[in-house]
């Protein structure tokens, strides 16, 4: 099988560094060669419905319609800080505070900060060390599929349309809509009216609830003195 050389296709477009298509088949041709020394030196390994592919046949027969697929490539200058950059799976949202999170990376793990929000204070901050290809697959999982794109409200309960949308399940589900909440009970009048005349009662003094109203006094002065 022929490959045409980088050099062999001509000058690229304006714009780019290096035609896209050679780039992309070069890509595809290294990758999957290093993926067949890899497996077979026994640096693969393969479980479940996958254990087959031990095998070098059967593997390379996995292999062989990748062969025919257009492989995407996407060239852009690395992320400050990163001498190099070589990304191989799907576009992954800007993550600069991931890195700024990242402690030690080595062959054995990535250590890195994160939150832990069943704590409080400066408890919250703790840090965990994972493995290369733990850290990587928990990674990904914010990787969307193709076709997919990340929103902040999804469902029935989205803010732009959730009254609408509950309205009409209610009516799918005949399901009847909830009772208005009754207004509250005013509150009781501060002033209520005399018991006697009806008037309106004006309040003079409020007493607190450590001291007592005084009463008049319940006998005469001592001096004998009748007053009439």
């Amino acid at each position: 099988m022929a490959y045409r050389s980088i050099e062999s296709a001509g000058p690229s477009r304006a714009g780019f560094l290096l035609p896209v298509r050679v780039l992309a088949k070069l890509f595809r041709r290294l990758f999957l060669a290093k993926l067949q020394q890899l497996q077979a030196a026994g640096g693969l390994q393969f479980f479940g419905d996958n254990a087959g592919l031990s095998d070098r046949r059967a593997f390379l027969r996995h292999l062989a319609p990748l062969r025919k697929k257009t492989w995407v490539v996407y060239a852009k200058p690395p992320s400050p800080g990163r001498k190099r950059c070589w990304p191989i799976c799907r576009a992954t949202p800007p993550r600069r505070h991931l890195e700024r999170r990242l402690i030690s990376l080595d062959e054995t793990g990535v250590t890195f900060r994160y939150k832990d929000y069943r704590r409080d204070g400066t408890d919250r901050q703790r840090t965990m060390t994972l493995s290369p290809d733990e850290f990587i697959r928990r990674f990904l999982l914010h990787v969307l599929p193709k076709g997919f794109h990340r929103i902040r409200h999804y469902g029935l309960l989205a803010s732009a349309g959730r009254k609408a949308n509950v309205a009409l399940a209610r009516e799918l589900l005949a399901v009847p809509a909830p009772a208005a909440a009754e207004e509250p009970a005013p509150p009781p009048d501060p002033c209520p009216p005399c018991p006697c005349c009806g008037g309106r009662m004006v309040v003079i003094e409020i007493f607190p609830c450590a001291s007592q109203a005084r009463a008049p006094p319940s006998s005469l002065p001592s001096s004998g003195m009748m007053v009439s």
